[in-house]
């Protein structure tokens, strides 16, 4: 019964995407930090950035990868990111029927009101949680999530009833088996938050000079210490982490601000251009100038 329920859920999750969503691309919503999305067609495993988020899926399929760990959120499995992450990412989306789905960012301040309202949450004060788990979709979230779709399709519910059922989603990942990644960032004693705050500083910073014995220092940590936390919880060291973030930002500003690479590089950082060509190669598999003519072209043809 609960399958069949489940499955009347998703169906009416679906008609309030395509209503939202009649052609392929993102729609950022009203309500903070809410966006729905659409893809039309597969596309191979290719570097992006995700940012702090959760991520429900109403049909397709995607998986992303992490170093050796593989994480698949589909309409059963919802994906959760307690912190920005860059990661490679490849979507499966089936003849005639696209990949629909929702985000909602991870707000520490609302997380932290939401633990001081829960007696008794569960906190292991010496683990140190990934900043990345998958998580099955419960009758309860795909409740939540479908009564938010339906709030998005008016003004007066999705102003004043839209922020509330967001606070209940990230409660209800609260209280999954795997919610202690999301707990960790409200507990500012942690080594994992003191590594989540250094990521904002990469991300916000990440076109100054970043060393490793400065951010380590801000972290309040031992270089060795925050070596090891740093890759406990991005499965990347923090050099490996910070050209990442560089080559993520560079790639955006050239298909999205039309940025020549020379310009780019400087922009985020890279003193060398010649580097940077090559480090973007290496990580995107083509040159920087054809990459940024051929998203140019790719745009085009979906505008």
């Amino acid at each position: 019964m609960a399958v069949n329920t489940n499955e009347t859920k998703r169906m009416q999750m679906i008609e309030m995407l395509l209503s939202h969503l009649p052609r392929e691309g993102v729609l950022t919503s009203t309500v903070k930090g809410v966006k729905l999305f659409r893809i039309d067609e597969s596309f191979p495993r290719t570097p992006k950035a995700y940012d702090s988020q959760i991520i429900i899926m109403a049909q397709g399929m995607k998986r992303v990868f992490l170093g050796e760990q593989i994480f698949t959120y589909d309409p059963f499995n919802y994906l959760v990111l307690s912190v920005p992450l860059p990661i490679e990412c490849e979507a499966i989306a089936q003849p005639n029927e696209p990949i629909l789905g929702l985000t909602v960012s991870v707000d520490p301040q609302v997380v932290g009101e939401l633990l001081l309202d829960m007696e008794n949450a569960p906190y292991d004060a010496e683990s140190l949680p990934m900043g990345i788990y998958g998580a099955p979709l419960t009758d309860g979230m795909a409740d939540s999530v479908l009564r938010l779709l339906q709030a998005l399709a008016s003004p007066a519910d999705e102003r004043i009833l839209g922020p509330m059922i967001v606070r209940e989603i990230i409660y209800r990942v609260l209280c999954g088996e795997h919610g202690g990644a999301l707990r960790a960032l409200a507990y500012r004693n942690r080594r994992f938050f003191q590594i989540a705050r250094v990521l904002n500083k990469i991300h916000e910073s990440y076109d100054e000079v970043l060393d490793v014995r400065t951010l380590a220092m801000e972290a309040g940590m031992s270089v060795s210490t925050f070596h090891s936390s740093f890759k406990a919880v991005t499965d990347a060291s923090p050099l490996q982490y910070i050209k990442s973030i560089r080559l993520h930002k560079a790639r955006a500003l050239m298909t999205q601000d039309g940025l020549n690479a020379y310009a780019a590089a400087l922009r985020v950082g890279y003193e060398s251009p010649s580097q940077f060509s090559r480090e973007y190669k290496r990580f995107y598999g083509i040159t920087p100038a054809r990459d940024a003519v051929s998203m140019r072209n790719a745009d085009a043809e979906t505008a």
